[in-house]
């Protein structure tokens, strides 16, 4: 969290405080985890920030486990009784105010909390080269070991370990046979046998920041295969490209999107970014934003950007941070075969993960 960029905003919205209850605001401003239940939009703890410091706000049961597992030792805590009040109404009765939160707190106004982590601090930056290269790593111990007769099921299962092993939560995991990458973008595990070749798409994260990538393995693929996944390659750096191009102008979404179409139309896929949304900014969610045509976020740097753009049956995807000098990729291990790619339209050449040969 950048103290700094918070004080700007009280100030400039006049509030005393401003909180947090969604998972990924929690992160940023505490970095440590609320949840309990992954699948649900609100942890269980909110944290708040006043011009003088972080107040965590946490029912009675999860009070004693934030303090020595999650928080740091300047973070205060209040704690409620559970079974007397909500998460809402907790925050309310101990808020300085005027204030805003990322959830609905009677009398309280709204926060754009993803346009408060952006761009990513220096902290931040430290934080997600370690979380990507362990995803990374994670499946690509996976990847090398599978078998054309292994079923997506069965891949899936050995993800879950291998991440957790790593200390990552996987909220996406994707695993593709060659009879349903090609018809399905997001190829959720079934009991299919891989065949003749396998991408495996996995979002994880630790420390509130995600990271996301894509490997392809090939058991006996068609050679097909090989061109679309350039193609994809090719469409991927392009928008990494156009990210700093744009980043730099303080343009938006839909200006990378341009870029994002104009390269699909040069690799001979002028339609293909229909069939897909091609990713965005990353962070402290798996996407903090996707782009389209008419986007209108800014685009930050530096920032965590997962473009995903996908070539009927082939996918190049990894997360890599943008900033004004160039692009360190998060989510390599120096381990797994690449290809050199060029963006069209822009004097960039990236090194982006290849088909592995099984």
């Amino acid at each position: 969290m950048e103290r700094r960029r918070l004080d700007e905003y009280l100030e400039a919205e006049g509030l005393a405080s401003v909180w947090f209850a969604r998972p990924e605001g929690f992160a940023w401003v505490t970095g440590g985890d609320s949840r309990v239940d992954r699948e649900a939009g609100v942890g269980v703890a909110a944290a708040g920030y006043d011009g003088d410091g972080v107040t965590v706000v946490a029912p009675n049961n999860e009070t004693e486990r934030l303090r020595d597992e999650e928080l740091p030792e300047d973070v205060a805590v209040v704690s409620y009784p559970w079974h007397e009040r909500d998460l809402s109404e907790a925050v309310a009765a101990v808020a300085s105010q005027p204030a805003a939160a990322d959830v609905d707190v009677p009398g309280f106004g709204g926060v754009d909390a993803s346009a408060l982590r952006q761009p990513l601090s220096d902290r931040d930056r430290e934080a997600y080269a370690d979380v990507g290269r362990r995803t990374a790593a994670a499946v690509e111990a996976v990847c090398k070991e599978l078998q054309s007769t292994d079923t997506e099921g069965e891949v899936a299962s050995a993800l879950s370990v291998a991440l957790s092993v790593r200390e990552l939560t996987a909220p996406v995991v994707l695993v593709g046979g060659a009879d349903r990458v090609g018809p399905y973008r997001h190829f959720t595990p079934t009991e299919s046998q891989l065949g003749d070749y396998a991408a495996i798409s996995v979002t994880a994260y630790d420390d509130g920041l995600y990271a996301s990538c894509t490997r392809t393995v090939d058991f006996d693929a068609p050679e097909w295969l090989a061109e679309r996944h350039a193609a994809a390659a090719r469409v991927e750096t392009t928008a990494l490209a156009a990210t700093r191009a744009v980043g730099r102008e303080d343009g938006t979404a839909a200006d990378v999107f341009e870029a994002v179409q104009d390269a699909y139309a040069e690799v001979g896929w002028p339609d293909e970014w229909r069939e897909h949304h091609q990713g965005g900014a990353a962070g402290y969610a798996g996407r903090e934003w996707i782009a389209t045509p008419t986007s209108t976020e800014p685009v930050h740097l530096p920032q965590g950007y997962a473009w995903n753009p996908t070539v009927e049956g082939a996918k190049s995807e990894g997360t890599v941070l943008v900033d004004e000098d160039g692009f360190d990729p998060l989510t390599t291990t120096d381990d797994w075969p690449t290809i050199e790619a060029d963006a069209v339209g822009f004097d960039v050449s990236l090194d982006r993960p290849a088909t592995y040969d099984a």
